[in-house]
């Protein structure tokens, strides 16, 4: 039996299997990539018409617990970043700034929201204080202009409700537990990852970060 370092020593790239994915777009057309080696073929997947189905994104908000506040929204859905890609949506909860705290995720509407983009990983040992300053000028520039401001991350779940508590600990002078109550009431599904928990929990609400 080898041992890792000499798997390591011996591999090589020709040795590879080949791989294959599927690729569904919304219309229901199917492709599929295959790769071999550092090689990449892409072809129509030859599926029945009848069965080329296409995928429908989740952009549905439930604003008897979406509001956080009059002018603060967290987007509850499968995943925020549909939400923040569909229109009609946004103009629907009369949205004008988007703060995106994703990573990867782009801003299709540039010319018709104001938005922010703070990419943050959603990892325990990502710095999530270092960008808390930055999202709560952006939230507090869109109050005083009477905005309402979507935070969104790409499912909804650690990163923007991290941001929202770090805003209303830093802003609104709310303790830790006061702002994860009020963030939970308004997305159940809110879970910020352990890391970014412990960080929170070491804001001052008196001391805004940066003050």
């Amino acid at each position: 039996m080898q041992s890792l370092t000499e798997e390591i020593q011996s591999f090589s790239r020709t040795r590879l299997r080949k791989q294959c994915t599927r690729v569904t777009s919304l219309s229901g057309r199917r492709i599929i990539e295959t790769w071999k080696g550092s090689t990449i073929t892409v072809v129509e997947d030859p599926a029945p018409p009848e069965k080329m189905l296409g995928y429908v994104p989740d952009t549905s908000w439930d604003l008897q617990v979406g509001v956080v506040k009059p002018y603060l929204l967290l987007g509850e859905c499968t995943c925020s970043q549909d939400a923040a890609h569909d229109f009609g949506t946004l103009r629907k909860h009369k949205v004008s700034h988007v703060l995106n705290v994703a990573f990867g995720v782009e801003n299709v509407f540039p010319d018709l929201f104001i938005y922010k983009t703070v990419s943050i990983l959603d990892h325990p040992d990502a710095d999530l204080l270092l960008h808390i300053q930055d999202c709560c000028d952006f939230i507090q520039q869109a109050r005083s202009e009477k905005g309402v401001v979507l935070v969104h991350c790409n499912a909804g779940v650690s990163r923007a409700p991290a941001v929202v508590m770090g805003y209303l600990m830093s802003c609104d002078s709310l303790s830790f537990n006061e702002a994860l109550s009020l963030v939970k009431s308004a997305r159940p599904a809110s879970s910020p990852n352990p890391g970014f928990l412990d960080q929170l929990r070491s804001l001052n609400p008196f001391f805004p970060v940066g003050g």
